[in-house]
């Protein structure tokens, strides 16, 4: 079984409206969708689709949180969500007819202490039966910096394999528990490294060097130009086909799903990344974010193009 940690998890809103986002003006919303947002819970939409059985977790409150639970049941998806007095948080991701995206993420309501010392008891008894632990993206207010350390360690003294996926500080301090799988784009990879990454070279050199300081996987995510992976069997380059993508908001989430399936499957590197890198080309398809067609999949997979660049 596959858990996803969705720690900032949100009731998203998709608005779409017919021309472009005029500032200072009534804007008409011609479709609007509400779906079980937060990166964990993208994660998990995908990894339903892909097969295998996954339980997506986090913390949940108010009447928002009751909607995002309600949301998850819709999408066929058994969650255990630790409950909170603060409410869930909204978040509008405004769909223009240019298919450019404009997103408005709410902070999320403070977390007390005593929240949080219960979530991280119930968080041991939710991932007993997991194989694969995936945690993504921000935390409410009142969490520390520190947590993803605290969590990526007690996880792997559990025997769980653990993909992080977050940014900042947060993904700063995650990585001295040397997680098995990350996933920085390049600004974030120079945000670890301490110097900017501006070339693909660079991104290989700092992701070997993280990789060498303990982190079994370091996938750097190159958007419509797949992505860069280096683990124990070397450096290796995936390459998607060319798409007429509509919607890019959840491709990152979508590639970290199948690189968790891929864990669960005990695929090979190469194996992996090409999974990966087709699942995510096929999220970008749709207008649905965290979802993709399994014929668009089976369209795309083989076009995906790995290259080994180093040992």
């Amino acid at each position: 079984m596959i858990i996803t940690l969705t720690l900032n998890a949100a009731v998203d809103k998709a608005y779409q409206i017919a021309g472009r986002v005029q500032p200072g003006t009534v804007m008409r919303v011609t479709a609007c969708r509400n779906t079980a947002g937060g990166k964990g819970l993208n994660v998990a939409r995908v990894v339903k689709l892909c097969g295998e059985e996954v339980m997506p977790s986090g913390l949940a409150g108010g009447h928002t949180g009751e909607l995002l639970e309600q949301l998850t049941y819709r999408d066929g998806l058994t969650g255990r969500f630790v409950h909170i007095s603060a409410e869930t948080r909204c978040c509008i991701n405004i769909l223009d007819a240019d298919h450019r995206s404009t997103e408005f993420l709410e902070p999320g309501e403070e977390v007390s202490e005593p929240e949080m010392e219960r979530f991280l008891k119930e968080f041991e008894k939710i991932c007993m039966d997991a194989n694969v632990v995936t945690m993504s993206g921000s935390v409410p207010k009142g969490v520390k910096k520190d947590i993803y350390k605290e969590l990526t360690g007690k996880l792997k003294s559990w025997g769980k394999k653990v993909i992080l996926d977050t940014s900042g500080e947060f993904l700063k301090e995650g990585i001295e528990a040397a997680p098995d799988m990350i996933k920085p784009n390049q600004e974030e990879l120079g945000m670890l490294i301490g110097r900017p990454v501006n070339t693909l070279e660079d991104a290989g050199k700092a992701a070997m060097e993280l990789h060498q300081a303990g982190i079994g996987q370091v996938v750097v995510s190159l958007g419509k130009d797949g992505a860069l992976m280096v683990c124990r069997q070397g450096v290796y380059r995936g390459y998607p086909p060319k798409i007429p993508a509509v919607n890019t908001v959840g491709c990152g989430d979508s590639m970290v799903a199948a690189f968790a399936v891929a864990m669960e499957r005990d695929y090979g590197p190469e194996e992996s990344l090409k999974y990966a890198v087709a699942v995510s080309a096929a999220n970008a398809l749709n207008h649905k974010t965290g979802y993709f067609e399994q014929e668009e999949f089976e369209k795309i997979y083989p076009c995906v193009r790995i290259e080994k660049l180093a040992e």
